[in-house]
């Protein structure tokens, strides 16, 4: 793969969370859903080349920061629970290139129709 940049992605979707984010009274009492998609960036196509665990990112570990994370931390803002989590990601994890995280609330005070709130982040251990 020589003069070929690798840009691998693993991806974890999906991940459901029953939290208590959110600014009114009702959200931080009754609590509610929260959505989570994690992508992170790392040269796959470099990096694993014997089928080993070591020579790639440990999905189930990722989960496991992020599943910690949003259980133990409230914020009454999902921007911030997005950029919290982000920060710790790549503190945790200096091997990824970078990660973008995804946050969906789907219970939002707002009369309107539509299937939920979604705050996207990025940031780059580069």
């Amino acid at each position: 793969m020589k003069g070929v940049r690798a840009i691998g992605k693993i991806r974890i979707n999906n991940m459901s969370f029953h939290t208590y984010n959110g600014v009114f009274a009702e959200e931080k009492k009754l609590g509610q859903r929260l959505e989570v998609d994690a992508e992170l960036t790392y040269p796959i196509e470099q990096k694993v080349k014997h089928d080993d665990l070591h020579e790639t990112v440990s999905y189930a570990d990722v989960y496991q920061t992020i599943e910690k994370f949003i259980l133990n931390n409230n914020y009454n803002l999902i921007e911030s629970v997005a950029n919290h989590c982000l920060d710790l990601l790549l503190k945790s994890y200096p091997t990824i290139d970078s990660i973008t995280l995804k946050v969906r609330k789907y219970s939002v005070p707002i009369a309107g129709i539509f299937d939920n709130i979604e705050i996207e982040v990025s940031g780059s251990n580069k």
